[in-house]
């Protein structure tokens, strides 16, 4: 008997044990709620929200001021006396910035942030919390506020079944968040510094394994040409992808590259030297590019005896053929651009080029430039 007592006792402790294990099992979120995340990079900046997606189910017209309360309110349960809404269903919902951002034109910093919203008739208190670990906003804490923000809430036309978050009206530097669900949208606008947080990264980022190659320090330089910053700063880099230990190269990439902060910082005549010596250096396609960004900046004859350097040394190809069309072009002889155009036109790799060329042909004929 006490034998069999034993094997019951242990019995029920496994069923206990295995109990327990089942409820570690992953399961659908409670409620029919959908679990789910979303994200977007602004610039090089990572924006992510996880959250709970509640439905509407019926509740019509019952959504807003009465399922979601307005203002501040004692749930009746945790320690919070005065809680917002979480902004989504079950825990808390979370968004997280890999670098500083401002909201609606607010500093916030770098990291996790709980997301909470304060409801009212025609507008919203969006407000991000440093506290992201606990459930819902039940333990929500005012003195735990990283940022407050107020935005206008706007009408939606058709009703929105499932809560979600999406990123809307994107530019280079910024994007739109915007909560939507039933007939109300909660948008709240997230900007970057993008220039000055790409320049941060450079900086690590040459620090790294990356830097062990001179493309990425000419890189590095030729964007700050590109956008007119920091240019003394670009010229160290550009001289260190010429120049570095083990990993300096003088090539076409990285003379150029130097050449077009020389020219930024207006040392033109410095610019032109070190792009006579590139030059030779270069392959077809990248003397052609050079000599269309001469032509960007306006320097016709320039560009034209880049383009004849890279014909002379590459005869009859596409690429150069097209380049003496537009060098010509460039300096107003016309007649000799149509020619070299006709050379080209059986020579085209594919049809885009094929109709670029011929809607171009009629222009040069009509004495008109094609750059």
């Amino acid at each position: 008997m006490k034998n069999l007592f034993s094997k019951i006792l242990a019995m029920a402790l496994i069923f206990n044990a295995l109990q327990l294990s089942a409820q570690n099992l992953t399961t659908p979120v409670g409620g029919g709620n959908r679990k789910t995340s979303v994200s977007e990079r602004i610039g090089i900046t990572d924006v992510t929200l996880h959250y709970d997606r509640p439905g509407v189910k019926g509740r019509e017209g019952k959504i807003w001021g009465d399922l979601v309360h307005y203002g501040y309110k004692d749930l009746g349960f945790g320690t919070s006396k005065a809680a917002p809404w979480r902004a989504g269903a079950n825990e808390c919902t979370t968004i997280e910035f890999s670098t500083d951002v401002k909201v609606e034109g607010q500093p916030l910093a770098a990291g996790k942030y709980a997301l909470f919203m304060a409801m009212a008739a025609d507008k919203a208190t969006v407000i991000f919390s440093k506290n992201t670990s606990s459930w819902g906003s039940f333990f929500y804490d005012q003195k735990e506020d990283a940022l407050r923000v107020e935005v206008k809430t706007e009408p939606l036309s058709t009703s929105v079944e499932w809560l979600k978050y999406e990123f809307i009206d994107q530019t280079e530097n910024a994007a739109t968040v915007a909560l939507m669900w039933e007939k109300l949208k909660i948008p709240f606008k997230i900007e970057v510094d993008l220039v000055n947080t790409q320049l941060a990264s450079f900086r690590k980022e040459l620090r790294s394994d990356k830097g062990f190659d001179e493309k990425a320090w000419s890189q590095a330089a030729n964007y700050c040409v590109e956008k007119k910053v920091n240019l003394d700063e670009a010229l160290t880099w550009a001289d260190y992808a010429i120049s570095g230990v083990f990993i300096g190269q003088k090539n076409f990439q990285t003379l150029s590259s130097k050449a077009n902060v020389l020219a930024a910082l207006g040392k033109q005549t410095e610019a032109a030297a070190l792009m006579k010596e590139a030059l030779p250096m270069g392959k077809m396609a990248d003397v052609h590019q050079y000599g269309r960004a001469l032509l960007r900046q306006k320097h016709a004859q320039e560009a034209f005896e880049v383009f004849k350097l890279n014909y002379d040394k590459n005869p009859d190809q596409f690429t150069t053929l097209m380049g003496m069309a537009r060098g010509y072009s460039a300096i107003g002889d016309y007649k000799k651009a149509a020619e070299f155009m006709q050379k080209a036109l059986p020579k085209a790799p594919d049809d885009a080029n094929k109709n670029a060329i011929q809607g171009m042909i009629p222009k040069l004929q009509a004495g008109k430039d094609i750059n």
